[in-house]
């Protein structure tokens, strides 16, 4: 815990199917944070020292015998998730559900993972994903958080004309607020106690931003909406944003479960989601969604710059 260094260790030799990638960026995720603050995320304890990082965009600078894709030179970004592929969660199209995956930069295995926060990794040619010219190095870095937010919007169905609500301004509560806008939602709200995360809820395209602690909470909920929210996405794993969604989805609506949470139990109000016909589902990690996550983004339909803080170097 708060044991963050520099090391040396050899460039890792290339293996079969894999490609060398020189790392040019990789971004904080709230993981990076909680393993070093306090050794753990949700239920992936650290149990041995490794390399955080699996945001990461670079250029691949050797293949390995037989591969021919991604090609030399090329700007890759990179799913840190490896899947077995054979199994019958990868055969169905859901291989963010593979009981074998491997995750860069996470101790979900043991020993934990290595990441990306290197100058070199060695990952799988069928992990990286070309990008064009009009995507930098830091936007590259924004594509797997931003598969993240795509895939929860995947998770609830369309969001044509509805009005949706996300509880949570971090990034990626941001980032489903963008992904939202692009899908087509047409009422879209923010809801975080910290007036900097609302007020940047607002730049990227959120209609409305409340302060869920704030009594006139639900007045502005039933002024903006009437009945409530049609879907709701719960980016922020804080028990009572969880406790909260119920109330401000309308009947028949829908919670997505992004964040994750760190106590050990959480209560459901149960009743509420049978009398009331509530969809309450959850959102992990990203499906097939890294291809499309480009598209918008090279086309300048969605804009993830403003959440690119700050940029500084390795050491």
């Amino acid at each position: 815990i708060k044991d963050l260094r520099v090391d040396e260790l050899p460039v890792p030799a290339l293996e079969p199917g894999k490609v060398l990638v020189r790392v040019r960026r990789g971004g904080f995720c709230g993981s990076d944070v909680h393993y070093f603050e306090e050794g753990r995320f949700g239920n992936f304890a650290v149990t041995a020292p490794f390399i955080l990082g699996h945001e990461v965009t670079g250029e691949v600078v050797a293949l390995a015998a037989g591969v021919l894709q991604p090609a030399m030179g090329q700007r890759v970004v990179v799913n840190p998730a490896r899947q077995c592929g054979h199994c019958d969660y990868c055969r169905n199209g859901r291989g963010n559900l593979c009981r074998n995956v491997r995750m860069l930069g996470s101790a979900s295995t043991k020993p934990p993972t290595n990441g990306g926060f290197s100058e070199y990794l060695l990952i799988g040619a069928d992990q990286c994903f070309p990008v064009p010219p009009q995507i930098d190095d830091g936007l590259g870095a924004m594509i797997e958080p931003f598969a993240v937010a795509l895939h929860a919007l995947k998770r609830a169905g369309s969001v044509v004309g509805k009005p949706v609500i996300v509880t949570g301004g971090g990034p990626i509560g941001l980032l489903t607020v963008i992904a939202a806008r692009a899908c087509g939602a047409t009422t879209i709200a923010v809801s975080d106690p910290v007036a900097e995360r609302r007020q940047m809820a607002l730049q990227v395209g959120a209609d409305g931003a409340f302060d869920p602690t704030d009594g006139s909470f639900r007045d502005r909920v039933t002024a903006l909406t009437g009945d409530g929210f049609e879907i709701l996405f719960e980016a922020s794993g804080a028990v009572p944003a969880l406790g909260q969604a119920f109330e401000v989805v309308r009947r028949g609506g829908t919670i997505v479960q992004i964040g994750v949470y760190s106590a050990p139990e959480v209560s459901l109000a149960v009743n509420q989601l049978l009398v009331r016909e509530l969809q309450f589902t959850g959102s992990f990690r990203y499906g097939n969604v890294w291809e499309e996550a480009i598209r918008l983004v090279a086309s300048g339909r969605v804009s993830l710059q403003p959440l690119i803080s700050r940029v500084l170097p390795l050491r």
